[in-house]
């Protein structure tokens, strides 16, 4: 029972932020090898710029290009960790935000006047990231899109 209630709690809890990732505005983006997805806001990300390199998935833009989203998906070959995969990648050893636990890793930084986050979900045989980079000077307006992108990463 006490179970039960707990996870009633917390799914009224992240009902709104789900509930609001699926408003018109938003489109649900596939990636066809993985069958992860992820909710994008059309209006802010409304150009394509082409697929990413490794893996499978999309890019986007703003129409300015000052900001863009890569959503990829590549196979875990090495059977990888979410901390181990990350250390592979030798990031800065000053992060300004890194949280790892054992399904995901989420990392931000500020580097030559943009903010970067990257987001990377562990499932089965696939490795999941969205990784977004935007204007640091208006990180305040970015806040809320990168975390329900963020967020609406599944699996």
């Amino acid at each position: 029972m006490r179970l039960r209630l707990q996870f009633m709690a917390l799914s009224f809890a992240f009902w709104p932020l789900l509930a609001t990732a699926a408003q018109p505005g938003w489109l649900r983006f596939e990636v066809p090898t993985s069958g992860a997805s992820v909710y994008i806001p059309r209006s802010v990300f409304s150009q394509r710029a082409g697929k990413p390199e490794p893996g499978d998935g999309a890019r986007f833009t703003t129409p300015d290009r000052r900001a863009d989203l890569t959503v990829v998906s590549i196979i875990n070959t090495n059977g990888s960790s979410p901390a181990g995969y990350l250390a592979s990648k030798k990031p800065p050893r000053q992060i300004a935000y890194k949280r790892i636990t054992s399904r995901f890793f989420a990392v931000s930084d500020i580097r030559e006047g943009k903010t970067w986050y990257d987001r990377c979900n562990f499932a089965g045989r696939f490795i999941t990231c969205v990784l977004i980079n935007y204007p640091a000077d208006e990180e305040r307006q970015w806040d809320d899109i990168v975390t329900r992108i963020s967020l609406s990463l599944a699996p």
